[in-house]
């Protein structure tokens, strides 16, 4: 597959967004594994993974006319699409996080997780789930400054082949936006309200600025993603919905002698489930789930949580992990709008697009 790298690709809201009707996690799946980079993770013939930039042009694309960043911004909140081909089925290129690598397996909620929490977050649930691990910027190596993002989709099923096309729901996760300078991914605390250290961004900082100025145009928080899509999702109708304020996602920290500098993060997960040159998944990769509702900010450029009284309900089992053209330029993840009462739809800032009839 020829594709340029300098193509932004349809970044705006599309016929195919407004269409959107659900899908099935087979096809999703599916779509996600058909055009991997490798042919056997870890093959002794195998090139790296490829790497795409982050650049400010791309960010700056169209400012006068149709500024392609504005029209992602607004998409990733307007659309519901799981998958974006195109008319050239070519995807789109992403502006932020273009690098990722996706993972799949369940949801799982413990059933003495306790509290009065609704939909997935309730105490007992599981359910399928496909998850992108990704970096904020062109940095890909530990040891370097870069900032590490897990979100998800939710699926209300366990049927890795059921038939009806379902609609997932969407959580957000990221380290200190900034980033750090982690070594492994058990290093990092993954959160809906992650920090804010604009300096550890170095060259990226116009970016990382500019970034935040087109997300405040496009809804009411710029860094923070609320829960509520979860917790109403299975919910049964006319329950008041009740989400989590704050989530946190911890993966199991490495061995002292396993945290080694310049190892691709994507490199790091697919070996936590592959043997190199092993095309058979021989473990799984877990992340705790921990939640709180007591949290307060502070800063205005430089943000820092307070965050207490977090416990843990549950976990993420992830049992399989690609990297493919497909997950980097295809698989689309909703952005949940603000809502000002994070249990109250009424209250939802961002009005959604609707089809045309």
């Amino acid at each position: 597959m020829r594709f340029d790298r300098r193509r932004l690709g349809p970044q705006g809201l599309r016929n195919e967004d407004l269409r959107y009707d659900g899908s099935r996690y087979s096809k999703v799946r599916e779509a996600l594994f058909l055009n991997r980079y490798y042919l056997t993770w870890g093959g002794g013939e195998e090139r790296p993974l490829p790497i795409y930039a982050v650049r400010l042009r791309y960010a700056l694309a169209g400012l006068w006319r149709r500024w392609r960043f504005q029209q992602a911004s607004d998409r990733s909140i307007d659309s519901r699409a799981d998958l974006r081909w195109g008319d050239d089925r070519l995807g789109f290129r992403r502006i932020l996080h273009p690098n990722g690598v996706c993972l799949f397996g369940t949801w799982e909620i413990d059933p003495d997780a306790g509290g009065d929490y609704t939909g997935h977050f309730a105490p007992g649930s599981r359910a399928l789930l496909i998850a992108r691990y990704s970096v904020c910027c062109t940095e890909t190596r530990s040891g370097e400054y870069r900032s590490l993002s897990l979100v998800g989709k939710v699926y209300p099923t366990l049927d890795a082949a059921h038939v009806n096309k379902l609609r997932p729901a969407s959580f957000i996760t990221q380290e200190d936006l900034g980033g750090s300078k982690s070594y492994a991914i058990g290093d990092v605390e993954l959160r809906n309200a992650p920090d804010i250290t604009p300096w550890a961004r170095g060259w990226g900082l116009p970016v990382f600025l500019l970034t935040g100025f087109v997300l405040s145009r496009t809804d009411q928080q710029n860094a923070v993603r609320q829960l509520y899509e979860v917790a109403e999702l299975g919910k049964p109708s006319g329950q008041p919905t009740r989400a989590p304020e704050f989530i946190r996602l911890l993966a199991p920290r490495s061995p002292d002698d396993a945290r080694a500098a310049g190892v691709d993060f994507r490199d790091e997960i697919l070996g936590h489930i592959y043997d190199p040159g092993d095309p058979v998944p021989r473990r799984t990769l877990t992340f705790d789930i921990e939640v709180s509702d007591t949290g307060q900010r502070r800063g205005l450029l430089v943000r820092r949580w307070q965050i207490t009284g977090w416990r843990r309900i549950g976990r993420l089992v992830f049992s399989e992990a690609v990297a493919s053209y497909n997950g980097d330029f295809v698989l689309h993840y909703p952005h949940p709008a603000w809502r000002r009462d994070r249990n109250d739809p009424k209250t939802v800032v961002r009005q959604p697009v609707m089809a045309a009839p």
